[in-house]
């Protein structure tokens, strides 16, 4: 029995999921604004440290391993920004669909739409400015090793080649996949399983170069910075194009299929 109580907490059932997350999503809409900035600040500044690592690795790895090599390795890398990320509790933008979406359920508290689109207009522009800061401070000459900066280049452009149609579908599963992140992170009881599941996440986003509204701006961000062939302009329409990607996988893909689900089964 003990054994069964055990296995059942480690993989929690769906209306179990759906509890933790909706009290979740409540307690975020309840919060006062200097609470919502400061997390969406934090969460810049986990992702921008992901970026770096990403950049860090396929540098150093590169010249021996080839380009694919490298790129796989930095990937694992990048995951560290979303381990900071969930031990940190800071909040992406994405990671606001599910959740709060959710706590508009609890009957027992004061939760709005009003709120959940405070929340939505708050997170991105604090996310973008927290990892904004931390990318000027290391973008100052000679304080990323050498080749960093070409690696962080590489990655923008490859962002930049691609065409509208497929920036938007990439958005799409990228705003998808963190969406469904945030449904394993919140139906876990422990650590453990969350900052896997994260790291994972932050794996596969960095790996496919998807869409991702934040993490590509900060990406694009750096790669500008160090000399990248586009301009503020496409970073901007890009932003554009990621958030509404990302409202479409996050929301219409994952969040309704899974609070359908929850529901469901505390039905």
């Amino acid at each position: 029995m003990g054994g069964t109580e055990s296995a059942d907490e480690l993989i929690p059932e769906p209306e179990t999921i759906y509890e933790r997350t909706k009290e979740e999503g409540a307690r975020r809409l309840r919060r006062p604004l200097l609470e919502e900035v400061s997390t969406a600040l934090a969460a810049g500044f986990d992702i921008v440290a992901g970026v770096v690592v990403l950049g860090l690795l396929t540098s150093q790895l590169e010249h021996r391993f080839g380009t694919h090599a490298a790129h796989v390795v930095g990937s694992l890398g990048f995951g560290i920004g979303f381990v900071f990320l969930i031990l940190g509790r800071g909040e992406l933008f994405t990671e606001n669909f599910l959740v709060p979406i959710a706590g508009l359920d609890d009957r027992d508290g004061d939760s709005s739409w009003i709120n959940l689109l405070k929340l939505w207009i708050t997170s991105p522009i604090f996310n973008v400015l927290g990892g904004l800061v931390i990318i000027l401070i290391l973008t100052t000459h000679s304080v990323l090793p050498y080749g960093t900066g070409t690696a962080l280049v590489q990655t923008a452009q490859t962002i930049h080649a691609n065409g509208v149609l497929a920036l938007f579908m990439s958005a799409v599963f990228a705003g998808a996949l963190i969406t469904a992140m945030t449904w394993f992170v919140e139906g876990q009881a422990t650590m453990m399983p969350r900052v896997v599941a994260g790291w994972l996440a932050g794996f596969i986003l960095a790996l496919g170069n998807f869409n991702h509204v934040i993490v590509i701006t900060l990406e694009l961000i750096f790669g500008y910075r160090f000399g990248a062939r586009f301009n503020w302009a496409f970073i901007a329409g890009n932003f554009g194009i990621a958030a509404a990607g990302n409202l479409v996988g996050g929301i219409g893909l994952v969040t309704l299929n899974r609070l359908t689900q929850g529901k469901a089964g505390s039905s």
